[in-house]
């Protein structure tokens, strides 16, 4: 017969979730209910978290990254983000993004791949900084174009990642390549791999910079078209009133 008091951690999951109380205690809870309805003891219990920590401690770094990354927002990261980047007078949001390519594909290309990202990096700087730059250039960004570009840099990290990382010669996707050949009897050195990669990552950073510069290029053409007022008929606007100004006491 089979025991389904365990799936009672599922509800606690849910009722916490419903309830808003904090997601870790909620886990927490739920695998503690979960595993006393399976019959386990605390011993037992205690052996399974600490396994499971052990073999899954490397998430742990993104799980440090966020709470580090939500305590320097709180602290104004991204306001001084914003206000840094406008002392650079003649620096506009092609140029910033453009500069930010090169420097992902070129950490990427050597294997840094962890020292910029989505958390660590576009949120709560590249993203800030391309709406400053923008501000600067074309005034107060509506909603729409504030989401295009912060997708712009998001954008931007994922093809400067995606493509820089594979000329990496102990990429994993580089020794799969490696393995995938040689059980088809190709041997190929992981360098040959790498290097063969470097025309793509080339090619991907000139395409992707010339959507930059045509993005930021369309912006501009479109921006104060949409902010432009059509200009008033003359004789329209009425004549100021006189302000009435009420009796003095020697009046009175």
């Amino acid at each position: 017969m089979v025991d389904y008091w365990p799936l009672l951690g599922v509800a606690v999951v849910v009722a916490g979730f419903a309830l808003r109380y904090n997601p870790m205690l909620v886990v927490v809870s739920a695998g503690l209910v979960s595993g006393f309805a399976a019959g386990k003891s605390p011993g037992e219990l205690l052996t399974l978290i600490g396994n499971a920590f052990v073999t899954n401690r490397a998430l742990l770094l993104f799980i440090v990254t966020c709470p580090a990354i939500g305590l320097l927002e709180r602290a104004g990261l991204r306001e001084r983000a914003s206000a840094w980047i406008l002392g650079f007078a003649r620096l506009t949001l092609a140029r910033l993004l453009i500069a930010y390519l090169a420097a992902r594909q070129l950490l990427g290309m050597v294997g840094l791949t962890q020292v910029a990202g989505h958390a660590q990096t576009v949120r709560p700087l590249l993203a800030p900084m391309s709406e400053a730059t923008a501000t600067r250039k074309l005034g107060t960004l509506d909603p729409e174009t504030r989401d295009r570009v912060r997708a712009l840099a998001a954008a931007t990290d994922n093809v400067g990642l995606f493509f820089g990382e594979d000329v990496f010669l102990a990429f994993a996707a580089v020794l799969l390549i490696r393995t995938f050949y040689d059980g088809q009897g190709i041997h190929l050195d992981p360098f040959e791999i790498g290097l063969w990669a470097l025309p793509t990552a080339i090619a991907a950073f000139v395409i992707h910079a010339v959507r930059i510069a045509i993005f930021e290029r369309r912006l501009t053409a479109r921006l104060p078209r949409a902010r432009a007022l059509p200009p008033e008929p003359p004789g329209d606007t009425p004549a100021p009133r006189a302000q009435v100004l009420p009796p003095t006491r020697e009046e009175r």
